[in-house]
């Protein structure tokens, strides 16, 4: 037999060897999957069924909390903490099970199952969505930039505007994909986006003209501003909450935002005054285009419609950071004093 058939025949039986190996693997691998899918159901009905139990149970509690014995009340509170604290532990879970896109997802992806099975695909995407995030606004930083300061062509200030509408709404889809996954974004920071996407567009649309020069010049320095204090946020952020989940303070998938939340208090309320800034720029840019839709010579719609929406945004944005800034310094207010 020549040497080189020789050296084929080993190498053929040598890939029959893996070939069957593979093939063994692949079966323990489809019978693995069968497995997983049949205990997501069973988990997820059996959270379905406590989650019904205890709406049941905490009203049991509440009419049996009346005329108790000192040892019956404790047992008692011991009972309406648990209840509390099930409705968290019951979220961790299902951070892990497939779950049904929301009416958002189903529209843009279709019923497709989103739901990353281990904490290493959670966090990855996570880092990544942040990494996405800088890396966009670090860009229309330098776009507003150039616009502003080098160029005054409108098709050059339609791909600023085409730029920011598809960097919104790619937050928006990637964001209910972690909202999937257990982060725990607050509404208004996901539906201001929304907000943000549909300005963006709108001006996209708004035609060249006097009055579209007129605001030119005020969007892009208001851009430029945002996307500045964006960077900002995102930098200090950052490592607040790389500090807070060492400490076991934060939960691992949460977020970066472009606003203020309470975990914020302690080390960035620097940052305030910088959001209040940009909140009443929005304020200006709304109060500035709705006396520019009383000039007789407007006729774009897109005046007015721009103008509700930096309304929208400005009243959003000041009163939810309002919000917690109060609600944090009433907090702090009722803590007791250490003598």
């Amino acid at each position: 037999m020549p040497q080189s058939l020789t050296k084929i025949l080993e190498g053929w039986e040598s890939l029959e060897e893996e070939y069957q190996h593979i093939q063994e693997t692949h079966r323990m691998y489809l019978q693995k999957l069968d497995e997983i899918s049949k205990l997501q159901k069973s988990c997820s009905s059996s959270i379905y069924r406590q989650r019904e139990t205890l709406k049941e149970m905490s009203h049991l509690v509440k009419k049996c909390s009346k005329e108790l014995t000192e040892e019956d009340a404790k047992t008692m509170d011991d009972i309406k903490e648990k209840i509390k604290t099930r409705p968290n532990v019951f979220f961790e879970m299902e951070a892990f099970l497939p779950r049904k896109n929301g009416l958002y997802l189903n529209l843009v992806l279709g019923n497709v199952n989103v739901t990353l099975l281990s904490k290493q695909s959670k966090f990855a995407y996570k880092e990544e969505y942040e990494k996405f995030k800088l890396c966009l606004t670090v860009i229309l930083l330098l776009f507003s930039f150039i616009c502003y300061f080098f160029v005054s062509y409108r098709f050059v200030d339609a791909i600023l505007n085409f730029l920011l509408v598809w960097y919104y709404c790619t937050l928006t889809i990637r964001e209910s994909i972690l909202i999937t996954n257990g982060s725990r974004i607050k509404g208004w920071w996901v539906f201001h986006h929304y907000v943000s996407a549909f300005l963006s567009g709108v001006m996209l649309t708004w035609p060249d003209g006097n009055l579209y020069q007129i605001f030119r010049n005020q969007f892009l320095a208001y851009t430029l501003y945002q996307s500045f204090v964006q960077c900002l946020q995102y930098y200090y952020q950052s490592g607040c909450l790389y500090r807070l989940r060492a400490l076991g303070e934060r939960h691992n998938m949460d977020l970066t935002v472009e606003g203020f939340q309470s975990w914020m208090w302690q080390g960035l309320t620097f940052l305030l005054p910088f959001l209040f800034f940009g909140h009443f720029w929005q304020l200006f840019n709304s109060v500035s285009l709705f006396r520019m839709a009383q000039l007789p010579e407007c006729k774009e719609w897109q005046v007015l419609m721009c103008g509700l929406c930096f309304l929208v945004l400005f009243t959003g944005n000041f009163f939810t950071t309002v919000a917690v800034v109060r609600h944090k310094l009433k907090s702090k207010s009722q803590k007791p004093k250490s003598w």
